[in-house]
């Protein structure tokens, strides 16, 4: 009697790296140490249930059918051990889809201080979810009912029926987009010269992103300014809530003072008030963290693309310190002539060579969607998973478990892939060590939600005498076949990746936005051609990069405790302390160093501006610096002046100020917001 040692020991090994690969995945996103364990948990079984199925899946395959001969029997286990870990892999992922991950992003998103409130409010938000998909099911149960009368399977039917119909839409959809995009994304990033062009395209939406997000956030915060300078309306509990609020702000004072906040401040201050004002508090110090990463790895790829392309001569490639995405430059073995080769010539090979080969899968994926119920033995999939000796009958051996489990990685990372072309994730996102618990948790359930859809729409592509006696086809895909909706689903649905694939394709994304004026996908657009959008981006990568080196150089002058992160690039987890004066002393200090950087900043950005200057444009600047920067009068100071000077007579000094765009200095452009001078 053969045992299963051999393959015990392999899939404990298999799942111990699974594991390993989770964390690793988890700790790129999520700051470990600080993420609370009722958040890390959930999301770690979220993304290592379903990784576990690329392994279990194929292992059935084998346990199923499998044969006497060692040598090609392959990695077994026992069908009891098979179906215990079908039925806790699918029940505690549907849990977790369904119920928990979503009760828990609205617990996190609640924005209360007690878990009591959050966890009311968590209730309250999935319950209106949860009624509709009651309702839905309601309208099955009626139809399963009537199909196969009242029995307990039937409600268990539906259930599972219900959900792998509604991951399956997802599925096909994600998956049918990726199986394009990926190989196309390898092939153009072959080509260094367009690669530098896209990048450069998408560095003014970018950036107006950046600052239309630091904008609101000063919005935000400014209005919570208020509340705390605000004595009269606030119980004692709200005062603590407020500044446990300010405690985590990440913007000096002196700008939240200057800006003024549109929003109404109620009279009377409501735990449903600060709740709400502390969630869109959250959402948008994320999201400025969310897009001062993406342009600091946007300028970041452009300055190394710019080097690659600037080494062709030289036949030297030196990026100055080591890249932070690219692990091969952090190890100092290689000389820059190597560099140069390997950047040069090696990548875009290596490039265009994996665009081949996922070209070619992507090819025999949608073929085997298309031909699995007309022409299955046509299918190429069944051709390299499944044995074709006549002896073996429809058996799986060792290399077809291989193949299945790069068949099935291949069609979830396509699909997983998709999610950052998708526009309907509202302002989801994930940031690298600062992803916001919410999105974390949500692209978590996902996860999970995707990927039993697959693989069962994978069990599909192989022979009926082969998928039928697996253990997963007994647990699940029996229940889906219990009525013919199920079956003519099954059947017909699959074949509707055809739209997915045609749409990205032949650009059909693009062609709808031009029309409607509306984008569903981010499609990666060629960009090959100079156009405005590519100079504006190159001026903004410029513009930065010489903020950067001036600031370097600056704060390598002054030492290392005048070093400020460029765009204010602090973590919201930085915290104030008000009493003592040295903490004063050190706000101070710390203001005007962030003073000095802006206005550094303002006059690397001028200098950089002024490059493209004619004659006329430079002397209209200098005069208007003249007349901006000339001595006034007390009473044209203080905001009295005449009417016939532009003035109102009598105001403040903030009204002053504000005509101040206004007689002489209309003349040449008006005065400049931010205070720069032109020299």
């Amino acid at each position: 009697m053969s045992t299963s040692v051999g393959s015990d020991i392999f899939a404990f090994l298999a799942i111990l790296l699974v594991g390993l690969l989770v964390l690793l995945l988890l700790r790129r996103f999520l700051p470990l140490r600080s993420t609370p364990a009722y958040v890390l948990v959930p999301i770690f079984l979220a993304l290592f249930l379903p990784v576990s199925i690329i392994l279990l899946l194929p292992i059935d395959l084998a346990s199923s059918l499998r044969t006497d001969d060692e040598a090609t029997r392959g990695v077994w286990l026992p069908e009891t051990l098979i179906l215990l870990a079908w039925r806790i892999t699918y029940w505690l992922t549907f849990a977790l889809t369904w119920f928990i991950l979503p009760l828990l992003g609205e617990y996190i998103d609640s924005g209360y201080r007690t878990p009591k409130d959050r966890i009311l409010y968590s209730l309250r938000s999935n319950g209106r979810y949860q009624l509709i998909v009651l309702g839905c099911a309601f309208g099955g149960l009626v139809y399963v009912f009537l199909q196969n009368g009242f029995k307990g399977t039937s409600v268990k039917a539906l259930v599972m029926a219900l959900a792998y119909c509604w991951g399956l839409i997802f599925a096909i959809y994600l998956m049918g987009h990726g199986l394009v995009a990926v190989p196309r994304r390898l092939y153009r990033n072959a080509n260094i010269s367009k690669r530098l062009r896209r990048i450069q395209s998408q560095a003014q939406v970018v950036d107006e992103k950046l600052k239309g997000s630091m904008n609101a956030l000063e919005e935000f915060e400014s209005q919570l300014t208020q509340l705390r300078q605000r004595k009269n309306g606030i119980s004692r509990d709200h005062q603590e809530w407020i500044e446990e609020l300010s405690d985590s702000s990440s913007l000096p004072e002196s700008r939240l003072i200057s800006t003024t906040s549109n929003a109404a401040i109620p009279a009377i201050i409501t735990d449903r008030y600060l709740a709400e004002l502390s969630r869109k508090l959250n959402r948008a110090r994320h999201k400025r963290l969310r897009f001062i990463d993406t342009w600091d790895r946007l300028v970041q790829h452009a300055v190394d693309t710019q080097a690659i392309l600037d080494a062709s001569a030289s036949k030297r490639l030196d990026f100055g310190k080591p890249s932070p995405s690219s692990v091969l430059e952090r190890v100092r073995v290689l000389t820059p002539y190597t560099r140069y080769i390997l950047h040069c010539h090696i990548f875009p090979s290596l490039y265009i060579f994996l665009a081949a080969i996922l070209a070619v899968a992507s090819i025999a994926i949608i073929w085997s969607e298309l031909v699995k119920y007309i022409a299955p033995k046509l299918s190429i999939i069944r051709f390299t998973v499944v044995s074709q000796s006549n002896s073996d009958d429809g058996k799986v051996h060792f290399p077809g478990q291989i193949m299945a489990s790069c068949w099935m990685s291949y069609m979830c990372i396509a699909a997983l892939a998709s999610f950052g072309d998708v526009k309907v994730w509202g302002n989801r996102a994930l940031v690298k060590r600062n992803t916001y618990g919410e999105s974390a948790t949500w692209y978590a359930g996902q996860v999970a939600k995707l990927t039993v859809p697959l693989a069962y729409n994978f069990l599909t592509f192989l022979p009926p005498e082969t998928h039928r006696e697996t253990t997963f086809y007994k647990f699940l895909g029996q229940l889906i076949n219990l009525t013919p909706l199920g079956k003519g689903f099954d059947l017909f649905f699959p074949i509707l990746v055809l739209f997915p694939v045609c749409a990205t394709l032949f650009n059909i994304y693009g062609r709808v936005k031009g029309v409607f004026r509306f984008n569903l996908i981010e499609d990666d657009d060629d960009g090959a051609g100079e156009n405005s959008a590519c100079r504006e981006g190159r001026a903004l990568i410029e513009r930065e990069v010489i903020g950067q080196s001036r600031l370097r150089i600056n704060d390598r002058d002054a030492g290392p405790s005048s070093q400020t992160p460029y765009r204010d690039n602090a973590l919201p987890t930085t915290t104030r302390k008000t009493p003592s004066s040295s903490t004063q002393q050190q706000q101070q200090q710390q203001q005007q160093q962030q003073s000095s950087t802006q206005s550094r900043l303002a006059a690397a950005t001028a200098a950089a501006e002024s490059e493209d200057e004619n004659f006329f444009q430079g002397f209209a600047h200098r005069v208007r610096n003249t007349i901006d920067t000339m001595e006034r009068p007390e009473w044209f100071t203080e905001g009295k002046r005449p009417k016939w000077m532009g003035g109102a007579g009598s105001g403040a000094a903030e009204s002053g100020r504000a005509e101040a765009g206004r007689g002489l200095g209309r003349w040449f452009g008006g005065r400049p917001e931010d205070g720069r001078v032109r020299l």
